[in-house]
């Protein structure tokens, strides 16, 4: 008995050459995206922690107003024996023979900022004092930080009496008064600029200590420092391979503002005679010179402070904002 086919559905029961299986098509065009998704994670810039701080740091405008205004203040001290002197005169030589006639004159479009008792132009003094206060303030930080971060190290990588001896010792140099215990240190080395720098940067390293002690601490049990040792990396190694760049935003910000108290100590000193010796123009000695004429010639002490104000502010504005910056918890979802 011959069997009766449907044509139909023996055609429908065959496939057609060359089909794909149901959800083919779908397969390959997510497949086709997930590739193009990876090229495009590949071509995206890594994200680092120093380029998000540099992105928070530029949305801060006090911040970017102090770098703004120390860049300035910089090249203003550094180019100065170019033009200041063709323009203002000599900050240091007084012209007997005019010295009558120029002394303590008002402000003017000649003497922006006047002129003190010996007829010398106060804005070029006050350009070559930042000179001074700017070098003092940048060598004494790099001392007291190169200090303590050797001290901090010390005290927090091995422990034990290293850390009873230093942060004791660094408690002694703490209790004594700041300003007072370098007035002492200079009376024994001797005046100048360079032992003002000196003492400045010798007795502020316990502080840096205890910062970069603090940071050691909350990263040396990290899994990453324990496999390095392991491998058998050395001390000197683990602190400046793993531990030192993973604590270096809390030294920069601290270094940062430190500087403006180093500018305050040397401003300080010299107000009190014990800093740059004259006739090196320095805003402290420019503020004791002034202060005998505060009642008729005020611009002699308020121009300079302004200079010890607006630089010292912009320090701590911009080290205010290093921190913000380099704090992980504010970073960006």
């Amino acid at each position: 008995m011959t069997e009766n086919k449907n044509p139909r559905t023996e055609a429908e029961g065959k496939e057609p050459q060359g089909a794909q299986p149901a959800g083919a098509g779908k397969g390959v065009f997510d497949a086709a995206l997930s590739e193009t998704a990876r090229a495009e994670e590949s071509d995206r810039p890594t994200r680092t922690l120093w380029g998000d701080a540099w992105k928070r740091l530029r949305r801060n405008k006090l911040a970017v107003i102090g770098a703004v205004w120390i860049l300035f203040m910089i090249l203003v001290a550094l180019t100065a024996d170019l033009w200041a002197p063709q323009w203002l005169g000599s900050p240091t030589d007084i012209d007997s023979t005019q010295s009558a006639a120029l002394s303590k004159l008002p402000p003017s479009l000649e003497h922006p900022f006047g002129t003190d008792a010996t007829g010398r132009d106060q804005l070029v003094r006050v350009i070559y004092g930042a000179r001074v206060s700017l070098t003092v303030g940048v060598i004494a930080t790099v001392i007291s930080t190169a200090i303590g971060l050797v001290m901090g190290a010390l005290a927090a990588f091995y422990g034990g009496i290293w850390d009873v001896i230093i942060m004791r010792l660094a408690d002694m140099f703490l209790a004594i008064p700041y300003t007072l215990f370098v007035i002492v240190m200079l009376a024994v080395i001797g005046q100048g600029i360079q032992n003002v720098f000196i003492a400045i940067g010798i007795l502020g390293w316990p502080s840096i200590a205890r910062v970069f002690r603090s940071a050691i601490l909350s990263v040396k049990e990290n899994d990453y420092v324990d496999a390095a040792r392991a491998m058998g990396a050395s001390d000197f190694r683990i602190v400046a391979r793993h531990i030192f760049p993973n604590s270096v935003a809390s030294i920069v910000v601290y270094a940062t503002m430190n500087v403006g108290g180093a500018i305050l100590t040397e401003s300080a000193l010299s107000y009190l005679g014990m800093g740059v010796t004259p006739p090196t123009p320095s805003w402290g000695i420019m503020i004791q010179d002034g202060q005998t004429f505060l009642a008729t010639q005020p611009w002699l002490m308020i121009m300079p402070g302004i200079a010890i104000l607006t630089t010292v502010l912009a320090f701590t504005l911009l080290g205010d904002g290093l921190r913000d910056a380099l704090d992980v918890k504010m970073k960006d979802a």
